[in-house]
C-alpha cells in the first residue's frame, strides 16, 4: 500500500487496471517495479501519449524515485521529459554513443542536431 501511495494510486487500489487512465497505468508499472526494490529502474518510452500535465505529473514521480536512491536507465522520445530528471545524457545512433555528458549541452551538439533534429552542422 505505501508504494501505490507513493505512486498516487493509493484512492485507485481496488480498481481494475484496465479502468485506469493511461498516467494512472503508468504509474501503476513504476509501482510494480519499485515494489521489488529495485537499485535500478529501467524506463522504455514512459512518457509516450501523455499530455503535457500528465507529463509533468510523471517526470515529478520519476524525480522522486531518483532521489530515493534508486538508478534510473530511461530510454525516450519525450526529450523535455528527459532534460526536467536527468543529470547524465546519452545519445546513441546506429548502435553508437554520439554524445554524452550535461544534458543541455549534449542536447545543443550539432551532430545531436543533425541527426535528430534534421539540421545540418555549419561547415
Amino acid at each position: 500500500m505505501a508504494i501505490l501511495q507513493r505512486c498516487g494510486l493509493a484512492d485507485k487500489a481496488n480498481r481494475l487496471a484496465g479502468s485506469l487512465t493511461l498516467l494512472d497505468r503508468k504509474r501503476l508499472e513504476l509501482a510494480r517495479a519499485l515494489a521489488s526494490d529495485p537499485a535500478v529502474l529501467l524506463l522504455d518510452e514512459v512518457a509516450g501519449g501523455l499530455t503535457e500535465p500528465e507529463c509533468r505529473a510523471l517526470v515529478q514521480l520519476i524525480r522522486d524515485i531518483r532521489q530515493s536512491g534508486v538508478s534510473i536507465i530511461w530510454i525516450e522520445h519525450v526529450v523535455h521529459a528527459l532534460v526536467a530528471s536527468i543529470d547524465r545524457l546519452l545519445v546513441l545512433h546506429n548502435g553508437g554513443f554520439i554524445a554524452d555528458g550535461d544534458p543541455q549541452t549534449v542536447i545543443e551538439s550539432p551532430r545531436v542536431a543533425e541527426i535528430y533534429l534534421g539540421i545540418e552542422a555549419d561547415a
